[in-house]
């Protein structure tokens, strides 16, 4: 068996697409960092908060993702929402990854193609 050093490397470069992919998802609905993170812990994508906030800034800086402060709270919070370019790219991206998991399954299953 792997080391546990090599497997949490394995598995985070797997899972390190899949949160943009995520994230997008999860902004459908508007929302802010903190909450982001926890709805993605709860749906089985942990995530670190120095990862999280530098890559909400990336999204937004590529149009993929729109933001505007709430001050209406005693705390003002930045809230983040996918926005039309990000949901063309989310399109793509669930199509490619139907399509890695296309393909893992027919290595899997022993299929040639």
């Amino acid at each position: 068996m792997a080391s546990e050093d090599v497997l949490r490397t394995h598995l985070q470069e797997l899972r390190r697409g899949t949160v943009v992919v995520a994230s997008l998802i999860a902004l459908r609905r508007p929302g802010y960092g903190y909450a982001l993170l926890q709805r993605l812990a709860g749906h089985g994508f942990p995530v670190d908060a120095n990862t999280l906030y530098p890559l909400l800034r990336r999204l937004e800086d590529q149009g993929l993702l729109t933001s505007e402060w709430n001050t209406e709270e005693s705390r003002p919070r930045k809230f983040y929402r996918t926005s039309p370019d990000g949901e063309a790219v989310l399109d793509l991206l669930l199509a490619d990854l139907t399509a890695v998991q296309n393909s893992m399954t027919a290595l899997l299953e022993g299929e040639d193609r």
